[in-house]
């Protein structure tokens, strides 16, 4: 039996190799993601760990890899603070650090390099070791800062700049005068493995705190290294016993946790995104795999049935396909696993290109990836392949002897009627998340969804057989008798044709999901801007960082602006009370803002004076707080605003989930800057002038843009669509495996029909039409596919927006899209069938006939 299962394997190496093209896209996808989520975590791991120093004094609440979105604090350290702990018996070095979020580096041509990806990091130079002993920058080239004036970049950022040493590099700072320039002295990488797509800016101490802190002779933290034979714990305990008020000493450990936990939540995402495609590949393949095997095993019954009266056992016919499978899975896994390593440096190019660089020698297979690839790949091929293996087995010898012998099928209807169970109990946890069940309503509909798409895959062949059928009629209307023997053929074996289907469906379903939500979000922003966006114009950060406060000031003296609002974001924590340690979201706003916003207010006021603040309604009900309460909120550095709650109002976009005067955030200690500009033209005032002046204000800072109420929604729709591309682009693998399945049916089936393709030629129908039949029969297959799939897409889109109704508040049907989809699935029907219909075509006709 093993020489003989060896033997059909390789008289059936073109049947089996079209089988395995699917196991080898999905397990390369699958090894591909987890090397590049290796190479992520590697990367950032080196960076993280390859410049932190033994232990770190900082403001206290400060956050480690914030990024600059929840400010910068005011609060320093000084030189005196740098003296007393470098005296310290346990530290063997004080190292001042200047550091700040908001520095922009733009080419030589004026353009904004980096801005949209990876953060621009900028700090002053010192030669203080990390937790390893060795310098946590590492120069490439030239030399470090000495002087006024001069920077050190990064090679990516140099070269991306156009900027070599000597030439004099153009800045735009986050505080103070906008345009500044350094001459360029040399390029520098981290000690742990380049930048990760960050842009370095490297200057003097003194340069650094003109930048950062005014110009004053201070620090934003100290990196302390610990003395010989002293541990990170002991370093630390001896310094917090001469800090300042207000500042906190931790670890280099529990710094480099900080920054892992938080990058890693972003990673992470990143990581479970491309995972969950990568799982739909190895699903869809999972289905071509299924019904590979059963054509294999219905073309194969006179030989299991052969051997079964030959006195082989079930057992060992079962084994035998079994086996097979598992050879096809072992071989085709082994070359996923070496595509997906190719696959992983197309991810990383990727990413490089939209600014996360990712370390080479990071991506590599680690043992993780070789055992889960193998793993997915074999179990779940030998799944597949079961129970067309059991079917084959069950064929009675004396079928053997019968020239026509098939296997023998059970009736659709138990198969229906459990489908039908499972519909019911999919359109249960549906509704559970439409009603608002316990836990999240995504969540309860994404489990509904899941079951409607394996059982509608499952139950094809009968909620298929009307679109088949209604294909049969079109294609004899159009093409006469070749394409009712098509619709016929289609029809013939539902099971096979459903099944084909399937794999195709489950793309279409999860793409025209994901196209009603982008739809719906995109109609949900052009209500929400129509409604809210009462603004003329709106300057704002390309990555909603904060910006130098020059920039409005500069916006305010252009003739024809009424009002200019600032804004200013950033975060705290509640201090006390019931929602205490909570982290919100908070804006700081002028006076102006409520001249321009109006919000619905549902106690008190909706603009807060002196130290009170305003909710969202939505956060005053998880706080447990009403008009006339006190609220505690801490923001960086260890300052606590003691504020009273003035009014409760809606929630909004203009806004955040408390909303404070301006003045406020700098009594808070928090950094002037602003982050969002809103703009009233006087009336009377040419509007394309007012906005062409404004445009000239701000264009010498490349990071903001001007937007009027049909620019700021069609950023926010072009954002949207590039996500929905890439997604589109990630779901078009399972595409391309459901295509791979249609043509290995077709193939198959025309393996199977060689007589009675033979017979029509003989009857007299020419190559043409015979290639047109199998054609149209690849139609009928992949129109089946994108039906099923579009129609249970909008189904489950609608009601994924309906339980996401606070944010997607309008419902949107991307009918065109839909429609394109439709095209598209008859391309792949007719593309599917080119090898297939060419092969019938060639078939000698009396060899065909003589064929059995």
């Amino acid at each position: 039996m093993l020489r003989l299962t060896l033997r059909n394997l390789l008289a059936r190496k073109v049947r089996l190799v079209m089988s395995g093209l699917s196991i080898i896209l999905g397990v390369a996808f699958l090894s591909g993601v987890l090397v590049f989520s290796n190479g992520l975590s590697a990367t950032f791991d080196g960076i993280i760990h390859g410049s932190t120093p033994d232990g770190v004094v900082r403001a206290a609440d400060t956050a480690s890899f914030d990024g600059g979105v929840s400010g910068q604090t005011a609060r320093a350290l000084t030189p005196d603070d740098v003296t007393r702990l470098a005296g310290l018996p346990q530290v063997a070095r004080a190292d001042g650090d200047v550091a700040g979020f908001g520095m922009s580096l733009l080419a030589s041509d004026g353009t904004l390099v980096g801005g949209t990806g990876a953060p621009t990091l900028a700090f002053n130079h010192t030669d203080g070791p990390n937790m390893d002993g060795e310098r946590a920058l590492l120069l490439t080239s030239g030399r470090w800062p000495g002087g006024p004036g001069e920077i050190v970049l990064d090679e990516a950022a140099a070269k991306a700049g156009d900027y070599r040493v000597g030439d004099q590099v153009k800045l735009l700072a986050p505080f103070g005068t906008l345009e500044r320039t350094a001459t360029l002295v040399g390029t520098a990488e981290f000690n742990g493995g380049g930048t990760a797509g960050a842009t370095l800016l490297v200057f003097t101490t003194e340069e650094a705190q003109q930048l950062f802190l005014g110009g004053k002779d201070v620090y934003n933290q100290i990196s302390l290294t610990a003395a010989d034979g002293v541990s990170q714990e002991q370093l630390v305990a001896a310094a917090r016993k001469v800090l300042p008020d207000g500042f906190e000493a931790v670890t280099g450990d529990k710094v480099a946790e900080e920054s892992q936990d938080a990058v890693g939540s972003f990673l992470g995402i990143i990581s479970t995104f491309l995972l969950v495609f990568a799982i739909i590949a190895v699903i869809v393949g999972g289905f071509i795999i299924v019904n590979t095997f059963t054509i294999l095993v219905a073309q194969r019954t006179r030989e299991l049935a052969l051997l079964r009266a030959l006195g082989a056992g079930r057992g060992q016919v079962t084994r035998s396909v079994l086996l097979e499978a598992l050879v096809l899975a072992v071989v085709a896994t082994t070359l996923g696993i070496g595509l997906g390593l190719v696959l992983a440096r197309g991810l990383a190019a990727l990413f490089r290109s939209i600014g996360l660089d990712i370390a080479s020698a990071a991506l590599d297979l680690t043992p993780r990836a070789v055992v889960t690839s193998y793993v997915v790949g074999i179990g779940v091929t030998m799944a597949a392949a079961y129970l067309p293996a059991r079917r084959g087995a069950k064929v009675a010898p004396v079928a053997a002897m019968r020239a026509d012998a098939v296997p023998e099928r059970g009736s659709l209807r138990r198969r229906t009627l459990v489908g039908a169970v499972l519909l019911v109990i999919g359109g249960g946890f549906a509704v559970a998340g439409v009603v608002g069940a316990p836990g999240s309503d995504a969540a309860w509909i994404g489990v509904g969804a899941v079951i409607w798409i394996l059982t509608v895959a499952a139950i094809s062949p009968v909620v298929g057989k009307p679109v088949l059928a209604l294909c049969r009629s079109l294609f004899g209307a159009v093409f006469g008798t070749t394409g009712r023997l098509a619709g016929e053929n289609a029809l013939r074996d539902p099971r096979r044709t459903g099944a084909t289907a399937s794999a195709l469906m489950i793309g279409l379903a999860l793409v025209s999901t994901i196209g009603v939500l982008a739809a719906s979000l995109n109609a949900s922003v052009d209500d929400v801007v129509d409604e809210q966006f009462t603004a003329d114009l709106l300057v704002q950060n390309s990555n909603f960082l904060p910006f130098s406060t020059s920039i409005g000031d500069d916006v305010a003296k252009v003739p024809g602006v009424e009002v200019v609002s600032r804004q200013q974001w950033t975060a705290a924590h509640v201090a006390s009370g019931p929602g205490e340690g909570d982290t919100v979201s908070v804006a700081g706003n002028d006076a102006a803002y409520a001249e321009i916003y109006h919000q619905d207010v549902v106690s008190g006021v909706a603009s807060p004076t002196g130290a009170e603040a305003v909710l969202f309604r939505s956060v005053a009900k998880e706080l447990g707080v009403k008009v006339g309460d006190p609220l505690d909120l801490g923001f960086q550095g260890g300052t606590t605003l003691q504020l009273k709650v003035a009014g409760i109002v809606e929630s909004s976009d203009t806004t955040s989930e408390v909303s404070i005067p301006l003045d406020q955030l700098v009594a808070a200690g928090v950094l002037r800057q602003d982050s969002t500009l809103s703009v009233l033209i006087e009336p009377g005032a040419d509007k394309a002038k007012v906005r062409d002046a404004v445009d000239a204000a701000a264009a010498s800072a490349p990071i903001v843009g001007v937007f009027d109420k049909q620019g700021f929604a069609d950023q926010i729709r072009d954002q949207v669509n590039q996500l929905l591309y890439i997604i589109y682009g990630l779901l078009a693998l399972a595409i391309v495996i459901a295509v791979i399945g249609i043509v290995n049916t077709l193939g198959l089936s025309v393996i199977e029909r060689t007589r009675e393709i033979g017979l029509l030629r003989a009857v007299g129908m020419s190559r043409a039409k015979l290639r047109r039949m199998i054609t149209l029969e690849s139609v009928a297959i992949a129109v089946l596919g994108a039906v099923l799939g579009m129609v249970l897409g909008l189904l489950i889109g609608i009601l994924l927006q309906r339980s996401l109704s606070d944010d997607l508040s309008s419902l949107g049907l991307p009918l065109g899209q839909l429609l394109a989809f439709l095209v598209v699935a008859i391309v792949v029907g007719v593309l599917a069938a080119v090898v297939p219909a060419v092969r019938a075509g060639r078939l000698d006709v009396l060899e065909a006939i003589a064929s059995e």
